[in-house]
């Protein structure tokens, strides 16, 4: 069981029982791995902006459980989970259920509005690790489970247009803290961006090593 100051070390048993092990469970991008990343840089904005760092560790560990219905609203169901989740009432008030689940609804990139507490800022800003590679090897990984039929020519082009309607300047994406890592990460992905030969370079790796 992995140790966090000021975390009740019940909370972590239940979370890394019951919680984590559902991400096995999910598409490649969203993984263990993945929320493992999240809980981690939750925790580290948490501590930098001094909140509570059991609800900032809850809200990452839960934020993506919704996707066992599917990814259209796999916000809206990791809400539902946190809010039907009688456990937790051990450790929480109902108010910082509530807290919690809404910060949970509030993470996904594509949402039409900020986030409606720090909570959801630091969950919605820590599921952004922006590592131009990763996020390259997970388009890639996406389409690939989720569009089988599509042509290698065709991944492709999905790839660059996801990239521009995410991560482009004028794309949907939002980072919450200006002084985040993840500022200075979105600029170089957004050079790399610029270079479709290297684009191509970095999706043919991966289209080979990922089939």
């Amino acid at each position: 069981m992995k140790q966090h100051a000021n975390i009740s070390p019940a909370i972590i048993e239940y979370v890394e029982a019951e919680i984590i092990p559902r991400y096995d469970h999910f598409d490649k991008a969203h993984r263990r791995d993945h929320v493992t990343m999240v809980i981690s840089q939750s925790m580290q904005l948490a501590k930098q902006l001094n909140v509570r760092q059991d609800m900032a560790y809850v809200i990452a560990a839960y934020h993506d459980t919704g996707l066992c219905e599917g990814r259209e609203h796999h916000h809206e169901v990791s809400a539902q989970i946190i809010r039907a989740d009688a456990r937790l009432r051990d450790w929480f008030t109902e108010d910082e259920i509530a807290i919690m689940a809404e910060a949970a609804e509030d993470h996904r990139a594509s949402a039409g509005h900020e986030p409606r507490s720090i909570y959801g800022r630091i969950v919605a800003e820590a599921d952004r690790f922006i590592d131009p590679h990763t996020i390259i090897r997970r388009t890639v990984q996406y389409g690939l489970e989720h569009y089988p039929r599509l042509s290698r020519e065709e991944h492709f082009q999905r790839m660059l247009s996801h990239l521009h309607e995410k991560y482009g300047r004028n794309g949907y994406l939002h980072l919450w803290f200006s002084d985040s890592p993840n500022a200075h990460r979105l600029e170089m992905l957004r050079q790399m961006m610029l270079d479709e030969a290297l684009l191509r370079q970095l999706f043919n790796q991966f289209f080979e090593t990922e089939q």
